[in-house]
């Protein structure tokens, strides 16, 4: 789910707590937890809605003027549902940074990182990547991803969405600009056997 970072701040207020979205299907569920541009967000509620109902009450809890805006906001096609997704800001530590954080890895969990990578190798389209992009995020660390996309022929989107792979992994962490090996990610690199 996209959420603006201008969100972010009201959202952990408590002065936003409604989204709405117009989707051919539904992209949230109640009950989990979402990382976006806003932070980390859990989702209660989701409800699909007739756009024509939205109240300027939910507009303001939307962080919107009235339901006129809201509506005007709308993207997709208007045949498609539109739900009222009711968020609140995430608590506690992200599962994902504590992961990035331990660089205590046993043999066992270096040979289920090596295994891990390979499957993620033998299901790209464009041949095996994890290694060369875990040199090439060591080598470059605070690059623009379009840089490094770039540096290897590849386009920005995927690119980032690999490297985010990577990170569910605990291996790499995003920065303000571009990406760093993780403590893990250092760890893994000097302790696997995997070919460079």
């Amino acid at each position: 789910m996209q959420v603006q970072a201008r969100y972010g701040e009201p959202i952990a207020r408590g002065e936003v707590t409604v989204l709405f979205r117009r989707w051919k299907r539904c992209q949230v569920v109640a009950g989990h937890t979402y990382r976006t541009a806003a932070g980390r967000l859990d989702v209660t509620t989701v409800t699909a809605i007739d756009p024509a109902t939205i109240a300027d009450a939910d507009a303001h809890r939307a962080g919107v003027a009235d339901a006129d805006a809201v509506r005007a906001e709308l993207r997709g096609e208007e045949a498609h549902p539109t739900y009222r997704i009711e968020v609140r800001a995430a608590v506690g530590p992200d599962a994902r940074a504590a992961l990035a954080a331990d660089a205590t890895l046993t043999d066992d969990e270096v040979a289920e990182i090596d295994r891990r990578l390979d499957r993620l190798d033998r299901a790209s389209a464009h041949g095996a990547w994890t290694t060369a992009t875990l040199d090439l995020v060591a080598a470059r660390p605070a690059t623009l991803a379009a840089e490094l996309a770039a540096s290897v022929g590849r386009e920005r989107d995927p690119f980032k969405l690999d490297v985010r792979k990577l990170k569910n992994l605990g291996l790499t962490e995003s920065l303000r600009v571009g990406y760093r090996l993780s403590p893990r990610g250092r760890a893994y690199r000097a302790r696997t056997s995997r070919a460079r």
